[in-house]
């Protein structure tokens, strides 16, 4: 009966962590975001080429996320995600010491590089914490990201309103991010592989079990770039609002999926994945609808908060089905991770380049059609069955060995 306690009282232990380990990695994107006007004038870069160089964090992460699954396997899940955290964590100072256009794509390409490796070990790890636990706490996860990016972004608009050198800013809010990464990562389940297994290849397309799911995820974060890149513009643009309303559309649609993400572990354990996004997919295609049909501001703003809140749990629970859907977890929710950084990626220009062609009306037409997708392939997610039981048979039954 001890052991039970304990093991309950280590799985605790180690959601708190992982949490953590969260909250943590969305603090660094925060504090970059914040100082970009700052790294665009050190570099002397104009708007055109900063959007240029603002891509090689997504190329840097498409490219070497799929590395991630054998750094685990080697070195073990914690260890893995305790370098590659730091990695991410010092990755930070980077982009605000480039001179010049090249050397920010460098820079770029490395700091989104080590944001793809660690958030695939750390949601790989998120999944073996929730199978463990036997209920849902990606979502949860996901909305601690959400905090993190919050606090970032709030001390990076304090430094930049105090005048402060993006480069002293970085350098020590890496420190402080490092240090808090690294205790957190004590914590976290050590899951290593089998002495038998097989290593997974270094690089490798995503395998077959991770295509639809990711499909899913596509359609989600599609529908986040382009709300959070363009609901402002649209605001301003197709209803003539002034800058604060704009700029206010976008921060009701990031509210309203931090909160959703907070609570939805809750809604997930109580109605299951499937019915949750199902659910979430209509919500969305409902906001889109407003959105394209807004004759008003306001209209417009529900629209894009009912997008927040549609698509806040999608791609958490597409990282959970991913990690149960095949005999390597890392491998497979790389390969989700590499579809849905690929959406984002995309979704922002594509939402331009339609709207250049036609209008931004039509392009959250295409929206709308996208979130559809969710309502239609929700069962591709599909987990009932799959959990594993608490105590020390899950212990017995997990694919890899814990420590």
């Amino acid at each position: 009966m001890s052991e039970v306690v304990y093991d309950k009282a280590r799985l605790r232990r180690a959601r708190i962590a992982v949490a953590a380990v969260f909250c943590v990695h969305g603090a660094v994107t925060g504090s970059f975001a914040t100082r970009v006007p700052w790294i665009q004038d050190h570099a002397s870069v104009s708007a055109g080429m900063l959007g240029l160089a603002l891509a090689f964090p997504a190329i840097g992460a498409s490219v070497a996320m799929p590395l991630a699954s054998s750094i685990s396997h080697r070195f073990g899940a914690r260890t893995a995600l305790r370098g590659l955290l730091a990695m991410w964590t010092t990755a930070l100072i980077l982009p605000s010491l480039a001179p010049n256009l090249l050397t920010l794509c460098l820079a770029l390409f490395v700091y989104g590089a080590s944001s793809g490796m660690s958030d695939v070990v750390m949601n790989a790890l998120g999944v073996e914490t929730e199978t463990r636990m036997g209920k849902s706490i990606m979502s949860g996860l996901h909305g601690m990201w959400s905090v993190g990016a919050l606090i970032g972004s709030a001390a990076g608009t304090v430094a930049a309103h105090l005048g402060s050198d993006a480069r002293l800013h970085h350098a020590l809010a890496a420190a402080a991010l490092t240090a808090l990464g690294l205790a957190a990562c004590q914590g976290v389940l050590d899951v290593q592989a089998e002495p038998e297994a097989e290593a997974p290849p270094r690089f490798s397309l995503p395998p077959r079990s991770a295509l639809l799911i990711g499909a899913v995820g596509f359609c989600a974060v599609f529908a986040e770039g382009a709300s959070l890149d363009w609901s402002a513009v649209y605001l301003r643009d197709v209803l003539d609002t002034s800058a604060g309303v704009a700029a206010a559309s976008t921060t009701g649609f990031t509210l309203t999926m931090a909160i959703a993400r907070l609570v939805g572990d809750a809604v997930v354990d109580r109605f299951g994945a499937v019915r949750t996004v199902r659910a979430g997919g209509l919500l969305a295609v409902a906001g889109g609808l407003l959105v394209v049909f807004a004759a008003h501001p306001l209209m417009a703003m529900a629209g894009f908060a009912l997008l927040g809140l549609g698509i806040a749990v999608v791609v958490p629970l597409a990282f959970a089905a991913a990690g149960r859907s095949g005999p390597n977890p890392s491998q497979a929710i790389a390969g989700v991770a590499t579809i849905t950084y690929t959406s984002g990626l995309i979704a922002p220009s594509a939402i331009g380049t339609l709207a250049d062609a036609t209008s931004l009306v039509t392009s959250f037409g295409l929206v709308t059609l996208l979130a559809c997708g969710l309502v239609v392939f929700a069962n591709v997610l599909r987990t009932d069955g799959r959990k594993a039981a608490q105590g020390p048979a899950a212990e017995a039954k997990a694919p890899g060995r814990t420590s």
